[in-house]
């Protein structure tokens, strides 16, 4: 059985020494970019890997491609193979900060074709609450190819400028309330969202204690924000593209599959300063 959503604390714990699964480490914190290293070091789940969020799943930014521009595709390609994911590989990813960098990793592996990728529900909070080993030994992968394929889940600024305001695209900004009203905006130089969007924070896909709610739930929450528009039809965006695949995600708990993604989100949109703004 392939998992590729959520894969929860008991059934992990039934397969972390298996072979063909790999659990991924994504802690990281904006304000600390060498904190998610530093906890891992001290410990982590039993044969997890470590990527970190800028270095490797994010490319270089160039002061107009947002704070999280995506990385190469064929350099990211290597990296997973790297790693030892291969075609059959189920890989588990988690981090300590609600699935914020989690769904980051989820988002790129099925972007190059590998749909076996799940969140740990509850991240690694939920590990340690069930009793979940942890360890300080760093494991040594067994590298094998990863072949890359490419899927349609990606938008570009472009095509946000010319669907802005049509029916044909709804778009959904996963960022707090008040930094999408243009308040409280301390990340990015210009505060507000982008016109015509609305507004889905990522963390209200979660329950209290950080798992997602269930399919159903989300499900009704969903289709009251599509307003009628088809999954296909929803462009997710956020700050720098990262918190905004947890939305992604959600819609795929959901039975809702086929929205993209504007990676550059709002941090690539308000670079330039012709291209529309609202408060």
């Amino acid at each position: 059985m392939s998992f590729t959503t959520l894969v929860d604390v008991a059934t992990l714990q039934s397969h972390v020494d298996g072979p063909a699964w790999l659990v991924v480490d994504v802690r990281h914190q904006l304000a600390d970019t060498g904190y998610g290293e530093r906890v891992y070091v001290e410990s982590h789940i039993p044969g997890a890997v470590f990527l970190h969020c800028d270095r490797d799943l994010s490319g270089p930014m160039s002061g107009c491609n947002g704070r999280h521009p995506l990385p190469d595709a064929g350099k990211l390609a290597e990296k997973f193979g790297a790693m030892g994911i291969g075609p059959t590989t189920q890989v588990v990813v988690y981090d300590d900060a609600q699935g914020m960098i989690a769904g980051r990793l989820w988002w790129l592996l099925r972007w190059l074709g590998h749909d076996s990728v799940a969140l740990l529900d509850g991240g690694l909070q939920a590990w340690q609450a069930a009793g979940g080993a942890l360890t300080d030994m760093v494991p040594t992968p067994s590298p094998c190819a990863f072949v890359p394929l490419r899927k349609n889940q990606l938008v570009e600024a472009g095509f946000v400028l010319e669907q802005i305001e049509t029916p044909h695209m709804r778009l959904i900004d996963a960022r707090g309330p008040d930094r999408f009203r243009g308040e409280n905006e301390t990340i990015d130089p210009v505060g507000g969202h982008i016109p015509g969007a609305v507004n889905r924070f990522f963390k209200d896909n979660l329950l209290p204690d950080g798992r997602f709610k269930p399919a159903a739930e989300l499900r009704a929450e969903w289709l009251a924000i599509l307003a009628g528009s088809p999954p296909d039809l929803v462009v997710h965006q956020c700050g720098s593209g990262v918190s905004a695949c947890l939305n992604l995600l959600a819609m795929e708990i959901a039975g809702l599959p086929g929205s993209r993604l504007y990676a550059g989100s709002w941090s690539e949109w308000c670079a330039d300063p012709g291209r529309p703004v609202a408060r």
